[in-house]
């Protein structure tokens, strides 16, 4: 019997979820040498939530690969806010544009409460841009983990 039973911590995401978006990462990373990372939290404790974005990608070293091509996926789900976040070099191949069509894609799926949903389609959408500028090259090596970074 557990003395404080309320004290357990409920997952943000079910293990079918984490699993579907994991997939998610793993299949748009393939055939590319760029790198995307998804980190979810409960709350983001900044005004903008893209100074949190920018906080997680130095602190996982997104901005120490090879070719500058990481990219973050930032959700605070309770709080209802979310940041896309690319390096310098992906950044500088697809634009503003193409970061502000991502964030449409999040917000309209995450207004009709599909979440994992959305953050899909946007790990894909990424995904084949970073093939499109990046492509896999022979000895290409996966310099991030695919694993969804929680922060509770």
């Amino acid at each position: 019997m557990r003395l404080f039973p309320f004290n357990k911590k409920k997952e943000i995401f079910s293990e079918a979820d984490k699993n579907k978006l994991v997939q998610a990462i793993r299949v748009a990373e393939r055939l590319t040498s760029g790198e995307i990372r998804l980190f979810v939290e409960n709350h983001c404790s900044y005004v903008d939530p893209m100074d949190r974005a920018r906080e997680a990608f130095v602190s996982l070293g997104m901005e120490k690969t090879k070719q500058h091509n990481g990219v973050l996926v930032y959700v605070a789900l309770k709080d209802h806010q979310f940041a896309i976040l690319g390096d310098q070099g992906i950044h500088e191949k697809v634009g503003n544009d193409f970061w502000q069509k991502e964030a449409v894609l999040l917000k309209t799926h995450f207004q009709a409460d599909r979440i994992i949903e959305g953050i899909e389609a946007c790990i894909r959408e990424i995904g084949e841009s970073l093939r499109t500028h990046f492509p896999h090259e022979s000895g290409d090596a996966n310099e991030l983990p695919d694993d969804i970074v929680f922060s509770i």
